[in-house]
Formats: structure tokens, C-alpha cells, sequence
């Protein structure tokens, strides 16, 4: 086994981290956009190790947003697909217009040829394996809808046998002797795809799927917006509905609150609405409480509507 790369950034001066955090993911992964607030302290451990075709990291971050967007996307070709496995701390992977809300234990697929986010609100802890695209032996469709959709084993199917074994397995291939070593990474890799075809197979009707979230984002702006009103709109039992955004490993509360955040995110980045105060952006998009809003707004973001405002160049801060 060769160790790809081993990187701790806390010994390295404050100004200089964040570049070699980026270097290093970016060397390890695909290509990134790393951005941590200034004014929070925070530091950045990875080692990562590679397997024939596998590469397994542990990556110790946070808080911070890593982003992957568009242009990095057209300029590196690597298309991997990753897949975090949460130990300690929370993430949010954005990835495909979903957001998949990983607490320790859950699991989250996202594709290098497609632009992505993870949003990191403290420091936290990941496995991250990267597999050649290839190796999933799935479409390309298939891929677009697994992404950024958490596998938890608290779902029951084969999650609950298969999350345990890959965990035994991760830890047997550490102390195991190389050629060894490659066998388990061939096992690990199946252990992936299979759980790829379970959540696939565990999507809800996408038809329905998408009304319903349509309709929701339609209604971003009603600050009562209840699960009864759409699971009434739909004609459908509010048990099945919150069934719906499990499978998609959120709440509706928690999805609903990050397109919130998200609309929000991208108004205060918007030339046209630098003179609209914040408070009325928030308002506009279903949150009541200002201090409220700026508090989740910090918490996804890492830094504050105001500071947002800023550094998008819209002008105004407030």
C-alpha cells in the first residue's frame, strides 16, 4: 500500500494553511475550492492511502466549505466517483440539486463530473473512498440520482448488514499485509456498489418525487409552509411524505430550510439586490427571525449574510 499523501496543516503558519489544505485535497481528490472564515480558528489532517484502483482517505476538517464548481469541473477530467462515510462530526453534501445531511454512521455518494459542495459547520471527521466510475457498473442516470442521498443503516435493507461490514473491512485492510490488502480492496469496492443498486432501488416514484418538490420551492417564501399543506396538496398521508425525504436522507423541515438558504445565498450574491436590506431577503425567503436567519446563514456558509455580501462584491453589507 502507498500513502498517497499524509498532510496536517496545524504546525504551518495561520496565513499559509488554507493554501496547503487546498493543494492537498486538490491532490488527493479533483480539483477544489477550499474557503474557511478568517476569524474562526481551524485546521485540516488527511492521510489517504491507495489500493490498486480504491483510494481510501481520512480527512479531519473543519469548519469550512469545500467546493468543486463548473469551471473545475471543464478544466480537470478526473471523474471518480467519492463516497464519504461520516465518523464524527456533521456535513452537508450538496450535489445534483439534493442535499444529503451526514451525521456519524451515514453515507453519501457524489460524482467528480459534476459540481458539488460539502458544507462542514464544525470540525468533523470522514472516510472518503474514491473509485473509478466504472467500478459502480452503473448508468449515468443511475448515478444522477444516487448522488448526494445518505445511506443510513437505521433504514434497514442491506444498509444495515453491508455499513458494519465495510467498517470491519476499512479497519482489517490497515493492519492486513499487502497482498492482502488488494484482495479486501476488491471487496470493499463491491460492498460500494452494492449499496449503490440498494438506494437506487429505494428511490421514491420520481414523478411524485418531483412534484413535490417543486411545489415546495414554490412556496419558499410562506413561513408557516407545514408538511400537511403539501402532503394534502399531494393527496397523499404526511407519514408517506416524510417517508419521501427520508429516502432522500433529510427531513422536509432540513430541506426546505437549506433551499431556503440556498435562495438566500444566492440573492445577497446578486448585483441587482445590493440595495435590498438583509432582513428583507431573509423574509422574502420564509424566515421570520433575522437573528435567526443569520445564525443558520453562518452555520452553512461559514461567515455571516453581511461578510457574504461582501466578498460576492454586491457592495452593501447590511
Amino acid at each position: 500500500m502507498l500513502t498517497a499523501v499524509s498532510c496536517a496543516n496545524r504546525d504551518l503558519a495561520p496565513g499559509d494553511r488554507l493554501a496547503a489544505w487546498q493543494r492537498a485535497l486538490s491532490r488527493t481528490f479533483v480539483d477544489v475550492e477550499v474557503r474557511v472564515a478568517h476569524d474562526r480558528p481551524w485546521t485540516g489532517e488527511l492521510t489517504a492511502e491507495r489500493l490498486g484502483a480504491l483510494q481510501i482517505a481520512t480527512e479531519d476538517f473543519g469548519p469550512g466549505t469545500v467546493l468543486r464548481g463548473a469551471r473545475t469541473v471543464a478544466a480537470d477530467p478526473r471523474g471518480h466517483i467519492l463516497v464519504r462515510r461520516q465518523l464524527t462530526g456533521t456535513a452537508l453534501l450538496l450535489q445534483d440539486g439534493r442535499t444529503a445531511e451526514l451525521h456519524p454512521g451515514r453515507l453519501a455518494f457524489h460524482d467528480a463530473r459534476r459540481p458539488f459542495r460539502i458544507v462542514l459547520p464544525e470540525r468533523q471527521r470522514a472516510r472518503v473512498f474514491m473509485v473509478p466510475r466504472a467500478l459502480l457498473r452503473l448508468e449515468e442516470r443511475q448515478l444522477a440520482a444516487l448522488t448526494a442521498t445518505a445511506v443510513d443503516g437505521a433504514d434497514g435493507g442491506a444498509a444495515a448488514l453491508l455499513l458494519p461490514l465495510l467498517d470491519g473491512l476499512d479497519a482489517e485492510v490497515s493492519r492486513s499485509d499487502p497482498g492482502r490488502r488488494e484482495q479486501l480492496a476488491r471487496t470493499v469496492v463491491e460492498i460500494l456498489a452494492t449499496l449503490a443498486l440498494e438506494r437506487i432501488g429505494r428511490q421514491p416514484e420520481s414523478g411524485l418525487w418531483e412534484r413535490i418538490t417543486a411545489s415546495v420551492r414554490a412556496r419558499l417564501g410562506e413561513p408557516g409552509l407545514a408538511p400537511r399543506d403539501i402532503a394534502d396538496q399531494h393527496a397523499i398521508s404526511l407519514r408517506y411524505l416524510h417517508r419521501l425525504f427520508q429516502l432522500q436522507g433529510t427531513t422536509m423541515g432540513g430541506w426546505v430550510r437549506a433551499r431556503r438558504l440556498e435562495a438566500a445565498h444566492e440573492e445577497l450574491a446578486r448585483p441587482g439586490a445590493a440595495h435590498r436590506p438583509i432582513a428583507a431577503v431573509a423574509a422574502r425567503w420564509g424566515f421570520t427571525s433575522p437573528s435567526h436567519f443569520s445564525r443558520a446563514f453562518r452555520d452553512a456558509y461559514g461567515m455571516s449574510p453581511a461578510q457574504w455580501r461582501r466578498a460576492a462584491g454586491t457592495g452593501r453589507g447590511g
